[in-house]
């Protein structure tokens, strides 16, 4: 992990589709192409499967240049990286579109967890706005069989408080949620069939890192993915399903993850 926070440190994951360097038409001044410019601040759900570089191919895919970078580290919390230089050194490196805030799994789904994600969010989000940028809050999905060591028996006693808690603390300081674990429980629910977990029961798989990605295009750019070419690591079927699922799932109601 020392070595890949140094990775991410020094290289900060500018990625043109992929790998470590601009996108095309970003960051040139004489370009008259917008760059749309994310940083991503978070722990695993966020980099197994790099979920920053799949929303970029997937943007790609649609024409729209975008840059992504992200600092992330396993099991690392919100408060954990407003306190940490990388965090917020990161954000001040760039004149970021968005910086997305991702809280550890567990953390959000608790009364206790809450008194340490809210400040960090708050302190967060300040550093952001100050630094010209939009936080955008990153919801993510519950466990596959609950956290029951918290009393949260099963998936659904365990995603609606973490759905609770992003949307609480987002309409205090009127910033966007990208409703990347609602848009999961209603796949789970209508498409059984589609594996969004990883065999751990926690982190995504290939399907989930998609889904997630399409949340997100359908969250910064307000426009549906469905009919974009990129299909990550999925099947064409299942991923235009995916596609279709998350723009219907932001863009209905998108005045409830402050997306105006």
């Amino acid at each position: 992990m020392r070595l890949l926070r140094a990775l991410l440190a020094s290289c900060l994951l500018f990625v043109a589709l992929a790998g470590c360097a601009p996108a095309t038409g970003c960051g040139d001044p004489g370009d008259s192409v917008a760059c749309t410019r994310v940083l991503f601040i978070g722990n695993s759900y966020t980099y197994v499967n790099d979920l920053p570089s799949t929303f970029a191919r997937l943007a790609g895919s649609a024409g729209r240049p975008v840059e992504v970078s992200s600092v992330a580290n396993g099991g690392e919390t919100l408060s954990q990286h407003a306190a940490a230089s990388d965090s917020l050194d990161a954000i001040a490196s760039r004149r970021w579109t968005y910086v997305v805030l991702q809280e550890q799994s567990e953390t959000p789904a608790t009364w206790p967890g809450r008194t340490s994600m809210y400040p960090a969010v708050r302190s967060l989000a300040g550093v952001i706005e100050s630094a010209g940028a939009t936080p955008m809050l990153f919801m993510t999905w519950a466990h596959r069989d609950g956290l029951p060591t918290a009393g949260l028996a099963d998936y659904g006693a365990m995603q609606q408080p973490i759905d609770d808690a992003y949307l609480a603390i987002a309409r205090e300081l009127s910033v966007p949620v990208a409703p990347v674990g609602y848009a999961w429980s209603q796949v789970r629910r209508d498409h059984p069939e589609i594996g969004l977990w990883a065999d751990d029961g926690s982190h995504p798989s290939g399907a989930g890192t998609y889904l997630a990605a399409c949340v997100f295009y359908a969250s910064i750019f307000r426009a549906s993915p469905a009919g974009l070419t990129f299909y990550g690591d999925v099947g064409a079927d299942q991923a235009r399903l995916l596609q279709d699922e998350a723009g219907s799932r932001v863009l209905d109601p998108q005045a409830k993850w402050g997306l105006r």
